[in-house]
Protein backbone atom coordinates (compact mmCIF):
# COMPACT_ATOMS: atom_id res chain seq x y z
CA UNK A 1 0.00 0.00 0.00
CA UNK A 2 3.04 2.70 0.78
CA UNK A 3 4.05 1.39 -2.69
CA UNK A 4 1.02 2.41 -4.45
CA UNK A 5 1.02 5.98 -2.56
CA UNK A 6 4.43 6.68 -3.36
CA UNK A 7 3.75 5.60 -6.85
CA UNK A 8 0.67 7.90 -6.99
CA UNK A 9 2.34 11.09 -6.06
CA UNK A 10 5.53 10.40 -8.19
CA UNK A 11 2.99 10.48 -11.06
CA UNK A 12 1.86 13.78 -9.68
CA UNK A 13 5.29 15.15 -9.85
CA UNK A 14 5.75 14.05 -12.91
CA UNK A 15 2.42 15.64 -14.33
CA UNK A 16 3.20 19.41 -12.89
CA UNK A 17 6.86 19.06 -14.36
CA UNK A 18 5.62 18.33 -17.76
CA UNK A 19 2.63 21.68 -17.38
CA UNK A 20 5.36 23.52 -16.30
CA UNK A 21 7.56 22.63 -19.02
CA UNK A 22 4.93 23.84 -21.73
CA UNK A 23 4.66 26.96 -20.11
CA UNK A 24 7.58 27.87 -20.18
CA UNK A 25 7.87 27.11 -24.46
CA UNK A 26 4.90 29.00 -24.52
CA UNK A 27 6.25 31.97 -22.89
CA UNK A 28 9.49 31.87 -25.35
CA UNK A 29 7.14 31.57 -27.93
CA UNK A 30 5.19 34.73 -27.03
CA UNK A 31 8.80 36.61 -26.45
CA UNK A 32 9.82 36.11 -29.83
CA UNK A 33 6.83 36.78 -31.51
CA UNK A 34 6.86 40.40 -29.32
CA UNK A 35 10.53 40.39 -30.77
CA UNK A 36 9.56 40.29 -33.79
CA UNK A 37 6.88 42.70 -33.92
CA UNK A 38 9.10 45.41 -32.27
CA UNK A 39 11.50 44.79 -35.02
CA UNK A 40 9.10 44.97 -37.70
CA UNK A 41 7.60 48.44 -36.14
CA UNK A 42 11.29 49.51 -36.66
CA UNK A 43 11.90 48.97 -39.64
CA UNK A 44 8.24 50.71 -40.63
CA UNK A 45 9.30 53.75 -39.14
CA UNK A 46 12.99 53.41 -40.82
CA UNK A 47 10.93 53.29 -43.86
CA UNK A 48 8.58 56.14 -42.97
CA UNK A 49 11.10 58.77 -41.69
CA UNK A 50 13.49 58.11 -45.10
CA UNK A 51 11.16 60.90 -47.48
CA UNK A 52 11.97 63.33 -44.90
CA UNK A 53 15.70 62.86 -45.88
CA UNK A 54 15.28 62.79 -49.36
CA UNK A 55 15.51 66.67 -49.57
CA UNK A 56 12.43 69.62 -50.47
CA UNK A 57 9.05 68.70 -51.53
CA UNK A 58 8.91 69.09 -55.77
CA UNK A 59 6.15 71.43 -56.77
CA UNK A 60 5.39 72.29 -60.24
CA UNK A 61 4.78 76.44 -61.22
CA UNK A 62 3.83 78.67 -64.11
CA UNK A 63 6.20 81.51 -64.69
CA UNK A 64 3.79 84.27 -65.47
CA UNK A 65 4.32 86.44 -68.70
CA UNK A 66 1.98 89.54 -69.96
CA UNK A 67 -0.86 88.14 -72.59
CA UNK A 68 -3.17 89.90 -74.79
CA UNK A 69 -6.67 88.93 -73.86
CA UNK A 70 -9.78 90.37 -75.32
CA UNK A 71 -12.10 91.66 -72.28
CA UNK A 72 -15.46 90.28 -72.33
CA UNK A 73 -18.61 90.91 -70.28
CA UNK A 74 -21.91 88.30 -70.28
CA UNK A 75 -25.04 90.43 -69.98
CA UNK A 76 -28.69 88.87 -69.43
CA UNK A 77 -30.90 90.42 -72.06
CA UNK A 78 -34.28 90.16 -73.54
CA UNK A 79 -35.17 90.85 -77.77
CA UNK A 80 -37.72 93.01 -78.40
CA UNK A 81 -38.73 93.93 -81.95
CA UNK A 82 -36.90 97.55 -84.43
CA UNK A 83 -40.43 98.78 -85.02
CA UNK A 84 -44.07 97.97 -83.39
CA UNK A 85 -47.23 99.20 -85.06
CA UNK A 86 -50.92 98.58 -83.66
CA UNK A 87 -53.27 98.20 -86.25
CA UNK A 88 -56.54 100.33 -85.45
CA UNK A 89 -59.21 101.28 -87.95
CA UNK A 90 -59.90 104.79 -88.46
CA UNK A 91 -63.88 104.75 -89.34
CA UNK A 92 -66.53 102.72 -87.52
CA UNK A 93 -68.01 100.31 -89.16
CA UNK A 94 -68.83 95.74 -90.28
CA UNK A 95 -65.71 94.16 -91.17
CA UNK A 96 -66.33 92.25 -94.84
CA UNK A 97 -62.83 91.00 -95.23
CA UNK A 98 -59.75 89.84 -94.04
CA UNK A 99 -56.95 89.79 -96.32
CA UNK A 100 -53.81 88.84 -94.68
CA UNK A 101 -52.51 84.99 -93.37
CA UNK A 102 -51.62 85.46 -89.52
CA UNK A 103 -48.13 84.83 -89.06
CA UNK A 104 -46.72 86.32 -92.16
CA UNK A 105 -45.05 88.76 -93.51
CA UNK A 106 -46.96 92.00 -94.99
CA UNK A 107 -45.22 95.18 -96.41
CA UNK A 108 -46.51 98.49 -95.87
CA UNK A 109 -49.34 99.56 -97.71
CA UNK A 110 -50.97 96.12 -98.25
CA UNK A 111 -54.49 96.01 -97.29
CA UNK A 112 -55.61 93.57 -94.32
CA UNK A 113 -58.74 94.18 -93.62
CA UNK A 114 -61.77 95.88 -95.48
CA UNK A 115 -64.81 97.60 -93.92
CA UNK A 116 -68.18 97.97 -95.58
CA UNK A 117 -67.77 100.92 -97.66
CA UNK A 118 -71.34 101.89 -98.75
CA UNK A 119 -71.97 104.60 -96.09
CA UNK A 120 -68.93 106.50 -97.24
CA UNK A 121 -69.44 106.18 -100.56
CA UNK A 122 -72.58 107.55 -100.32
CA UNK A 123 -71.06 110.61 -98.47
CA UNK A 124 -68.61 110.72 -100.88
CA UNK A 125 -70.65 110.61 -103.96
CA UNK A 126 -73.01 113.81 -101.59
CA UNK A 127 -69.94 115.83 -101.31
CA UNK A 128 -69.04 115.93 -104.71
CA UNK A 129 -72.39 116.59 -106.08
CA UNK A 130 -73.11 119.74 -103.43
CA UNK A 131 -69.15 121.21 -104.52
CA UNK A 132 -70.51 120.77 -108.75
CA UNK A 133 -73.55 122.75 -108.00
CA UNK A 134 -71.69 125.57 -105.93
CA UNK A 135 -69.30 125.67 -108.99
CA UNK A 136 -71.99 126.02 -111.57
CA UNK A 137 -73.79 128.89 -109.38
CA UNK A 138 -70.96 130.57 -108.92
CA UNK A 139 -70.81 131.65 -113.35
CA UNK A 140 -73.84 133.78 -113.16
CA UNK A 141 -73.13 135.13 -109.40
CA UNK A 142 -69.23 136.12 -110.89
CA UNK A 143 -70.83 137.64 -114.32
CA UNK A 144 -73.47 139.53 -112.00
CA UNK A 145 -70.65 141.42 -109.98
CA UNK A 146 -68.54 142.25 -112.90
CA UNK A 147 -71.99 144.11 -114.52
CA UNK A 148 -72.47 146.00 -111.30
CA UNK A 149 -68.56 146.96 -111.09
CA UNK A 150 -68.65 148.70 -114.44
CA UNK A 151 -72.39 150.27 -113.60
CA UNK A 152 -71.89 151.09 -110.74
CA UNK A 153 -68.85 153.37 -111.95
CA UNK A 154 -71.10 155.67 -114.17
CA UNK A 155 -73.61 155.47 -111.51
CA UNK A 156 -76.04 153.64 -112.99
CA UNK A 157 -76.69 151.28 -110.46
CA UNK A 158 -76.73 152.47 -106.52
CA UNK A 159 -73.47 151.49 -104.54
CA UNK A 160 -75.37 149.05 -102.40
CA UNK A 161 -76.47 146.91 -105.45
CA UNK A 162 -72.41 146.16 -106.41
CA UNK A 163 -71.49 145.78 -103.00
CA UNK A 164 -73.99 143.04 -102.02
CA UNK A 165 -73.15 141.61 -106.13
CA UNK A 166 -69.42 141.32 -104.67
CA UNK A 167 -70.61 139.23 -101.39
CA UNK A 168 -72.44 136.67 -103.23
CA UNK A 169 -69.29 136.24 -105.56
CA UNK A 170 -67.39 135.34 -102.10
CA UNK A 171 -69.85 133.65 -100.85
CA UNK A 172 -70.28 131.13 -103.87
CA UNK A 173 -66.02 131.09 -103.92
CA UNK A 174 -66.00 129.98 -99.93
CA UNK A 175 -69.17 127.25 -100.75
CA UNK A 176 -66.85 126.16 -103.55
CA UNK A 177 -63.97 125.42 -100.84
CA UNK A 178 -66.19 124.12 -98.38
CA UNK A 179 -67.36 122.03 -101.09
CA UNK A 180 -63.59 120.53 -102.31
CA UNK A 181 -62.96 120.47 -98.31
CA UNK A 182 -65.70 118.10 -97.99
CA UNK A 183 -64.97 115.88 -101.05
CA UNK A 184 -61.52 115.27 -99.49
CA UNK A 185 -63.06 114.32 -96.37
CA UNK A 186 -65.44 111.69 -97.87
CA UNK A 187 -62.78 110.35 -99.92
CA UNK A 188 -60.60 109.68 -97.18
CA UNK A 189 -63.22 108.10 -95.14
CA UNK A 190 -64.43 106.03 -98.31
CA UNK A 191 -60.24 105.17 -98.04
CA UNK A 192 -60.35 104.30 -94.65
CA UNK A 193 -62.67 101.45 -95.32
CA UNK A 194 -59.68 99.43 -96.46
CA UNK A 195 -57.15 99.34 -93.38
CA UNK A 196 -53.30 98.82 -94.74
CA UNK A 197 -50.08 97.80 -93.24
CA UNK A 198 -48.51 100.43 -91.96
CA UNK A 199 -45.24 99.32 -91.72
CA UNK A 200 -43.30 96.21 -93.20
CA UNK A 201 -42.99 93.24 -90.76
CA UNK A 202 -44.63 90.01 -89.28
CA UNK A 203 -48.26 90.41 -88.48
CA UNK A 204 -49.52 88.39 -85.56
CA UNK A 205 -52.73 86.94 -84.58
CA UNK A 206 -56.47 88.61 -85.69
CA UNK A 207 -58.36 90.11 -83.05
CA UNK A 208 -61.49 90.25 -84.97
CA UNK A 209 -63.16 88.49 -87.72
CA UNK A 210 -65.61 89.04 -90.54
CA UNK A 211 -68.58 90.43 -89.60
CA UNK A 212 -67.24 92.37 -86.47
CA UNK A 213 -68.07 95.69 -85.67
CA UNK A 214 -65.31 97.98 -85.63
CA UNK A 215 -65.29 102.09 -84.56
CA UNK A 216 -62.45 104.42 -84.91
CA UNK A 217 -59.69 105.01 -82.85
CA UNK A 218 -61.05 101.66 -80.49
CA UNK A 219 -58.79 100.31 -77.90
CA UNK A 220 -57.92 97.32 -78.87
CA UNK A 221 -56.05 96.52 -82.12
CA UNK A 222 -57.30 94.60 -84.77
CA UNK A 223 -53.69 93.58 -85.15
CA UNK A 224 -50.00 93.91 -84.01
CA UNK A 225 -47.23 94.28 -87.05
CA UNK A 226 -43.51 93.76 -85.63
CA UNK A 227 -39.95 94.19 -87.79
CA UNK A 228 -37.84 92.03 -86.19
CA UNK A 229 -35.09 92.32 -89.09
CA UNK A 230 -32.74 93.68 -87.73
CA UNK A 231 -34.21 93.22 -83.73
CA UNK A 232 -33.16 95.01 -80.33
CA UNK A 233 -31.57 93.37 -77.35
CA UNK A 234 -32.19 95.26 -74.45
CA UNK A 235 -29.54 94.28 -71.25
CA UNK A 236 -28.62 95.77 -68.11
CA UNK A 237 -25.14 96.53 -66.86
CA UNK A 238 -24.13 97.84 -63.05
CA UNK A 239 -23.46 101.44 -62.91
CA UNK A 240 -20.22 100.07 -60.78
CA UNK A 241 -18.80 97.92 -63.66
CA UNK A 242 -19.21 101.08 -65.99
CA UNK A 243 -17.30 103.62 -64.13
CA UNK A 244 -14.31 100.93 -63.82
CA UNK A 245 -14.67 100.30 -67.68
CA UNK A 246 -14.53 103.81 -68.02
CA UNK A 247 -11.50 104.07 -65.95
CA UNK A 248 -9.72 100.94 -67.63
CA UNK A 249 -10.57 103.12 -70.82
CA UNK A 250 -8.89 106.25 -69.57
CA UNK A 251 -5.61 104.77 -68.10
CA UNK A 252 -5.14 102.71 -71.77
CA UNK A 253 -5.45 99.16 -70.13
CA UNK A 254 -8.54 98.50 -72.17
CA UNK A 255 -8.85 100.10 -75.91
CA UNK A 256 -11.30 99.30 -78.05
CA UNK A 257 -11.65 99.51 -82.21
CA UNK A 258 -10.59 102.60 -84.30
CA UNK A 259 -14.83 103.60 -84.84
CA UNK A 260 -15.20 103.00 -80.98
CA UNK A 261 -17.71 100.68 -81.06
CA UNK A 262 -18.27 97.65 -79.02
CA UNK A 263 -18.81 94.04 -80.96
CA UNK A 264 -21.14 92.19 -79.36
CA UNK A 265 -22.27 87.73 -80.05
CA UNK A 266 -25.33 86.52 -78.62
CA UNK A 267 -26.18 83.23 -77.09
CA UNK A 268 -29.52 81.70 -77.28
CA UNK A 269 -31.79 80.25 -74.24
CA UNK A 270 -30.64 76.58 -75.32
CA UNK A 271 -26.94 77.63 -74.83
CA UNK A 272 -26.01 77.90 -79.32
CA UNK A 273 -23.94 80.67 -80.25
CA UNK A 274 -26.10 82.91 -82.65
CA UNK A 275 -24.00 82.84 -85.91
CA UNK A 276 -23.85 86.49 -86.69
CA UNK A 277 -22.43 89.93 -84.73
CA UNK A 278 -24.44 92.87 -83.09
CA UNK A 279 -23.77 96.10 -82.43
CA UNK A 280 -23.90 98.41 -79.43
CA UNK A 281 -26.36 101.43 -80.63
CA UNK A 282 -26.98 103.29 -77.76
CA UNK A 283 -26.04 103.30 -74.06
CA UNK A 284 -29.02 104.98 -71.54
CA UNK A 285 -27.97 107.92 -69.85
CA UNK A 286 -30.15 107.36 -66.56
CA UNK A 287 -28.88 105.18 -63.85
CA UNK A 288 -31.72 102.46 -62.66
CA UNK A 289 -31.82 104.11 -58.83
CA UNK A 290 -33.87 100.48 -57.83
CA UNK A 291 -31.22 98.53 -59.26
CA UNK A 292 -28.30 100.75 -60.21
CA UNK A 293 -27.81 99.61 -63.29
CA UNK A 294 -27.73 100.82 -66.74
CA UNK A 295 -29.71 99.86 -69.94
CA UNK A 296 -27.69 99.15 -73.26
CA UNK A 297 -29.24 98.50 -76.29
CA UNK A 298 -28.07 96.15 -79.03
CA UNK A 299 -28.70 96.03 -82.96
CA UNK A 300 -28.75 92.34 -84.59
CA UNK A 301 -29.82 91.08 -87.94
CA UNK A 302 -32.16 89.02 -87.77
CA UNK A 303 -32.52 87.98 -91.51
CA UNK A 304 -33.87 84.58 -90.86
CA UNK A 305 -36.37 85.50 -88.30
CA UNK A 306 -34.60 83.17 -85.73
CA UNK A 307 -34.45 85.80 -83.04
CA UNK A 308 -38.31 86.47 -81.92
CA UNK A 309 -39.66 89.61 -79.58
CA UNK A 310 -39.52 88.46 -75.86
CA UNK A 311 -36.89 85.88 -75.97
CA UNK A 312 -34.39 85.33 -73.39
CA UNK A 313 -31.03 85.39 -74.67
CA UNK A 314 -27.13 86.66 -73.54
CA UNK A 315 -25.02 89.48 -74.71
CA UNK A 316 -21.29 88.44 -74.49
CA UNK A 317 -20.06 92.50 -74.75
CA UNK A 318 -16.13 92.80 -76.37
CA UNK A 319 -15.51 95.79 -74.04
CA UNK A 320 -12.03 96.23 -75.15
CA UNK A 321 -8.55 94.68 -75.06
CA UNK A 322 -6.12 94.35 -72.21
CA UNK A 323 -2.81 94.24 -73.58
CA UNK A 324 -0.65 93.10 -70.47
CA UNK A 325 -2.97 90.81 -69.04
CA UNK A 326 -2.08 88.41 -65.53
CA UNK A 327 -3.37 85.04 -66.38
CA UNK A 328 -2.78 81.81 -63.80
CA UNK A 329 -4.63 78.91 -63.73
CA UNK A 330 -7.67 78.70 -61.29
CA UNK A 331 -5.60 75.94 -59.35
CA UNK A 332 -3.10 77.78 -58.56
CA UNK A 333 -5.36 80.17 -56.68
CA UNK A 334 -6.32 79.31 -53.32
CA UNK A 335 -8.25 81.28 -50.19
CA UNK A 336 -8.07 81.93 -46.22
CA UNK A 337 -9.78 81.37 -44.11
CA UNK A 338 -11.96 84.91 -44.58
CA UNK A 339 -12.28 84.30 -48.34
CA UNK A 340 -9.74 86.78 -49.49
CA UNK A 341 -7.79 84.87 -52.89
CA UNK A 342 -3.71 83.90 -52.17
CA UNK A 343 -1.28 82.27 -54.22
CA UNK A 344 2.05 80.55 -53.29
CA UNK A 345 5.11 82.23 -54.99
CA UNK A 346 8.59 80.35 -55.61
CA UNK A 347 11.01 82.87 -55.03
CA UNK A 348 14.60 83.15 -56.98
CA UNK A 349 15.85 81.11 -54.19
CA UNK A 350 13.26 78.70 -54.26
CA UNK A 351 11.19 79.62 -51.21
CA UNK A 352 7.79 79.82 -50.84
CA UNK A 353 6.06 83.09 -50.60
CA UNK A 354 2.05 83.94 -50.09
CA UNK A 355 0.64 86.65 -52.04
CA UNK A 356 -2.87 88.18 -51.61
CA UNK A 357 -4.66 89.03 -54.74
CA UNK A 358 -7.11 90.79 -56.38
CA UNK A 359 -8.86 89.12 -58.84
CA UNK A 360 -10.79 90.71 -61.93
CA UNK A 361 -12.88 87.68 -63.53
CA UNK A 362 -12.50 84.07 -65.08
CA UNK A 363 -11.19 83.68 -68.36
CA UNK A 364 -11.53 80.22 -69.96
CA UNK A 365 -9.44 77.81 -67.23
CA UNK A 366 -7.63 81.30 -65.48
CA UNK A 367 -7.92 83.79 -63.46
CA UNK A 368 -7.34 87.64 -64.49
CA UNK A 369 -4.92 88.83 -62.00
CA UNK A 370 -5.47 92.67 -61.04
CA UNK A 371 -2.72 93.15 -58.93
CA UNK A 372 -0.68 90.62 -56.51
CA UNK A 373 1.58 89.34 -58.87
CA UNK A 374 3.32 90.51 -61.89
CA UNK A 375 5.43 89.13 -64.91
CA UNK A 376 8.02 86.93 -63.97
CA UNK A 377 6.47 85.30 -60.74
CA UNK A 378 6.37 81.63 -60.31
CA UNK A 379 3.03 80.68 -59.38
CA UNK A 380 2.56 77.11 -57.30
CA UNK A 381 -0.12 75.48 -58.92
CA UNK A 382 0.83 71.50 -57.79
CA UNK A 383 1.94 70.26 -54.65
CA UNK A 384 0.08 73.27 -52.44
CA UNK A 385 -0.93 70.91 -49.94
CA UNK A 386 3.12 70.07 -48.82
CA UNK A 387 4.17 73.33 -48.38
CA UNK A 388 3.69 76.63 -46.44
CA UNK A 389 5.29 79.96 -46.98
CA UNK A 390 9.48 80.33 -46.19
CA UNK A 391 9.70 76.43 -47.01
CA UNK A 392 12.44 75.86 -49.65
CA UNK A 393 11.15 74.02 -52.79
CA UNK A 394 12.67 72.34 -55.44
CA UNK A 395 10.73 73.74 -58.42
CA UNK A 396 9.62 71.89 -61.84
CA UNK A 397 7.75 73.48 -64.83
CA UNK A 398 3.79 73.05 -64.87
CA UNK A 399 2.59 70.94 -67.52
CA UNK A 400 -0.83 70.91 -68.42
CA UNK A 401 -1.77 68.01 -70.19
CA UNK A 402 -0.08 65.79 -67.33
CA UNK A 403 -1.64 67.49 -64.62
CA UNK A 404 -5.52 68.14 -65.31
CA UNK A 405 -6.01 71.51 -65.80
CA UNK A 406 -8.94 72.99 -65.25
CA UNK A 407 -8.87 71.57 -61.53
CA UNK A 408 -9.03 74.29 -59.11
CA UNK A 409 -9.21 75.12 -55.29
CA UNK A 410 -10.88 77.53 -55.61
CA UNK A 411 -14.79 78.46 -56.06
CA UNK A 412 -16.42 79.30 -59.46
CA UNK A 413 -16.31 82.43 -59.99
CA UNK A 414 -19.32 84.65 -60.29
CA UNK A 415 -20.03 86.01 -64.58
CA UNK A 416 -18.79 89.56 -64.80
CA UNK A 417 -21.65 92.13 -64.80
Amino acid sequence: MRFGISRGVKHMKITKESQMGRKGTGLMMAMAILLGAWALAGCGNTTAKAPSQAGPPEVAVVELKPERVAITTELPGRTSAYLIAEVRPQVGGIIQKRLFTEGTDVKAGAVLYRIDPATYQAAYDSARASLARAEANISSIRVRAERYRELVEIKAVSRQEYDDAAAALKQAEADIEAGKAAVETARINLAYTQVTAPITGRIGKSSVTVGALVTAGQGMPLAVIQQINPVYVDVTQSSATLLRLQQSMANGTLRRDSANRAKVKLILEDGTPYPLEGTLKFQDVTVDPTTGSVILRIVFPNPRGTLLPGMFVRAVLEEGVNEQAILVPQQGISRDPKGNPLAMVADAEGKVQQRMLTLDRVIGSKWLVSSGLAPGDRVIVEGLQKVKPGVSVKVVPFEAGKSGEGKTDAPPAAKSD
